[in-house]
């Protein structure tokens, strides 16, 4: 186990890059393949496989370290590797990208840079593992490895690949920018800020050794403003996309699907981590959920 946290964060970017590559040399191979299909759903499929093929080496490496934490920055990882794919496609193409879709790059990007930077800030070494990980390993037992690959890895994997279709739809497709967008990509520069602001209270919060419950700044309002910030903010990619390609409302689904992720698996299970605090639900009965 390495314990020293640079040498475990130099080990982690290792990983990603080698994730990156195997992502890239799947997507080339099976681009090659589906080349002869009809040119989008070609792509997306050749996109999804890619993802699942670094997915796959991420937990690999999670199984030689023993934590599954290591998949932990996946989820802000992908998404902009992903949309840099299509941007790459766009130009290759002679294309190019259209206003919208590189508002919708800059956006998810944010997000991403925002979200790796607070889990960078959280990192503490190999020694740390989520302790939603090691409730299910307890739970499960024997059966803790289908739940670590297909609940932990592949499941989230596809979650944020179904949030990030309607981008890649709305860029592939060369989609117009359209007033309406504008509100939504504001909500999700919107929804970023405020999930770093979240971050930045909770982190003074423990700092500072008060224990018990954060009843202060955005955590004075919500439970969860974090899981609040994040939902909103796939919702916005969403509907900027739908709007600007008159795509069907399916491109949505990615969304709702993480809606429901976080309604009835994140929050429960955080909930009922916090319910060992005295006074909890008090606290739960005087604060919303969202």
């Amino acid at each position: 186990m390495i314990k020293n946290r640079y040498a475990a964060l130099a080990v982690i970017i290792f990983i990603y890059v080698l994730a990156v590559l195997c992502g890239l040399f799947t997507y080339d191979f099976f681009e090659g393949k589906f080349s002869a299909g009809e040119g989008q759903s070609s792509f997306r499929l050749s996109l999804l496989l890619a993802d699942i093929a670094a997915t796959i080496l991420v937990f690999i490496f999670s199984l030689i370290f023993r934590n599954a934490s290591v998949y932990d920055p996946y989820w802000s990882v992908q998404p902009p590797v992903i949309l840099a794919l299509a941007i790459s496609k766009m130009n290759a193409n002679g294309t190019g990208v259209t206003l919208l879709g590189w508002l919708l790059f800059a956006a998810v990007l944010f997000w991403a840079l925002r979200l790796t930077g607070n889990w960078i800030y959280n990192f503490k070494s190999f020694e740390y593992q989520d302790w939603r990980y090691l409730m299910l390993k307890e739970k499960t037992g024997p059966a803790y490895p289908l739940i670590n690959f297909l609940g932990i890895h592949m499941f989230p994997t596809l979650v944020v690949y179904l949030c990030v279709l309607p981008a890649v739809t709305a860029i592939v497709q060369g989609a117009a920018f359209k007033p309406l967008c504008l509100a939504f990509i504001a909500l999700c520069f919107t929804a970023t800020v405020f999930q770093g602001l979240a971050d930045i209270q909770m982190h003074r919060f423990r700092n500072s050794g008060a224990g018990g419950f954060i009843q202060t700044g955005l955590w004075k309002k919500s439970r969860h403003p974090n899981y609040a910030c994040e939902i909103l903010m796939w919702w916005g990619i969403g509907f900027a996309s739908v709007i600007a390609t008159g795509g069907p409302c399916l491109l949505l689904a990615g969304a709702a699907v993480n809606t429901l992720m976080f309604l009835f698996v994140s929050i429960p299970m955080a909930d009922k981590h916090q319910a060992r605090k005295s006074g909890f639900e008090e606290y739960k009965k005087n604060t919303r959920m969202l």
